[in-house]
């Protein structure tokens, strides 16, 4: 199974380490075409502007936006995907949910904190930096996290949103969990062989 990691900007070391602690093999994606080679995509925590420059940049953002495979953003990554940003700016788009940014504060303010998450049978201590907060989410999108109200975590179709930094962490549920959906997609869409 290989797994990219969008690596123009951001914690792009932190993920794949954790890619590779969950039997994956873990690639640096800089171009739109190693996006065929991958069976998944991490979206960093990072800057989501300079994310977005070095996107366009590198004339990334169809190629991203038409990827069908599980993706995973988290903090600035969730930023990307989300339909609806405060600031009118879309990126990347796909994920049902409207997004406020910086919702927590700024770097100062980074905290931990236990959630419950839908499908985990303890709490997962989730780090937050910098992060947003999704205010609404779309009919078709699970919410599997919220945090004094606000929620932190979404599922929709092959698309997971998380406000927080899993990759920061030991407790790899959150990668398993993305693992997972990569294992569905490629049985549910299994490729030719010739």
């Amino acid at each position: 199974m290989k797994i990219g990691v969008l690596a123009l900007q951001g914690a792009v070391e932190e993920h794949l380490d954790a890619i590779r602690k969950i039997g994956a093999e873990g690639i640096q994606i800089k171009s739109k075409e190693q996006l065929e080679e991958i069976d998944g995509l991490i979206l960093p925590g990072g800057e989501s502007t300079a994310m977005r420059k070095l996107i366009d940049f590198h004339e990334m953002m169809p190629a991203l936006q038409a990827f069908d495979k599980p993706i995973l953003g988290t903090c600035a990554g969730v930023i990307l995907l989300a339909d609806h940003v405060e600031s009118n700016e879309t990126h990347i788009g796909g994920l049902k949910v409207w997004v406020r940014r910086n919702s927590f504060g700024r770097q100062i303010d980074s905290f931990s904190a236990p959630l419950e998450i839908v499908g985990f049978t303890s709490s997962y201590e989730a780090v937050f930096i910098r992060a947003p907060q999704m205010d609404e989410v779309g009919e078709d999108v699970e919410i599997l996290a919220s945090y004094n109200g606000r929620i932190v975590l979404v599922r929709q179709g092959n698309k997971i949103g998380c406000a927080f930094h899993p990759e920061l962490t030991e407790d790899l549920r959150i990668m398993q969990m993305l693992k997972e959906m990569i294992l569905q997609s490629k049985l549910a869409h299994p490729s030719n062989v010739l």
